[in-house]
């Protein structure tokens, strides 16, 4: 699933390529991916992209009515976990199905349009058409965004001890922090050597400390990585700059001791034992438990 660095280097270049340009239409290929009637999505035509950005990990396409009639209207998507974006200077001939790859597309006036794809048979990528961003619900219950200069320490300390468990699904949380997801989380607590099993309500100052520190240059990183890439290379470029996650089995780059993996109903997740955990070993059943 792309996550903050990928969503918001997306957003800067979409911004650079969109801005400007006049929407012809957006086709939907499945009913169940659009998640919104009101306005109709035949409102985009003939509006004018004034910008593209990102609410946590939901990209947010703006276009304005130049005739001036009401407010700009927004096309969020949130691209989960096998979504993705094909910018295409000349619109593709491939047909919409409703159980294809190709889930949605944004076609201008001058010929070009973005592809929204989803692959897999799991579906779940979402678009909404809404006058304001808020409108959408996983919009409107994010919470502060994880690069927001205002998260510093008593804030991070106050958000934590709001929601009592472990700090791995704390970090995922994104009413409580936005932007973060299973593989940034991963990278952020091995960063920060601290187990994803420890409470992120007790933590100490010192380790804390080492959360923030962890969180601002790995994103920072995986930011700065991001934007010397195009569309095409985002997915690629995230998972060669990772560690630990989606490791498993190899060598951990700072100790050499064996990345672990736990693996829940719908997903996995890697660890380094000798970085964050004193060497122990947690085995699946009983990270289950603790997650629950």
């Amino acid at each position: 699933m792309p996550e903050l660095p990928e969503v918001q280097a997306l957003a800067e270049i979409l911004d650079r390529r969109l801005r400007g340009r006049r929407v012809q239409g957006l086709t939907v290929a499945s009913i169940a991916a659009l998640k919104t009637y009101d306005p109709p999505v035949a409102a985009l035509a003939g509006r004018e992209v004034t910008g593209v950005g990102r609410h946590g990990k939901f990209l947010d396409i703006e276009a304005a009515d130049g005739a001036g009639r009401g407010g700009p209207l927004h096309l969020i998507a949130h691209l989960s976990r096998a979504g993705w974006v094909r910018w295409r200077e000349r619109a593709s001939d491939a047909r919409l199905a409703p159980r294809g790859p190709l889930a949605a597309r944004l076609r201008f006036e001058d010929g070009a349009a973005l592809d929204i794809t989803e692959m897999g048979t799991e579906k779940r990528l979402a678009l909404h058409v809404v006058r304001d961003p808020a409108e959408v619900v996983g919009v409107s219950r994010l919470g502060m965004d994880a690069l927001d200069e205002r998260l510093d320490l008593d804030r991070l300390r106050e958000l934590l001890r709001a929601r009592p468990g472990t700090l791995k699904v704390a970090l995922s949380d994104q009413s409580l922090i936005a932007g973060v997801g299973n593989a940034y989380s991963d990278e952020i607590l091995h960063a920060a050597r601290l187990s994803p099993f420890a409470r992120g309500d007790g933590l100490d100052d010192a380790a804390l400390a080492r959360l923030l520190v962890g969180l601002r240059e790995t994103l920072g990183s995986a930011l700065e990585q991001a934007r010397t890439l195009d569309v095409d290379g985002l997915k690629e470029g995230k998972r060669s700059g990772m560690s630990v996650h989606g490791r498993a089995g190899e060598p951990c780059p700072v100790c050499g001791d064996t990345v672990r993996e736990v693996s829940l109903a719908s997903r996995s997740f890697q660890y380094c034992p000798g970085c964050q955990t004193g060497g122990r070993v947690f085995a699946d059943r009983r990270m289950s438990r603790l997650l629950r």
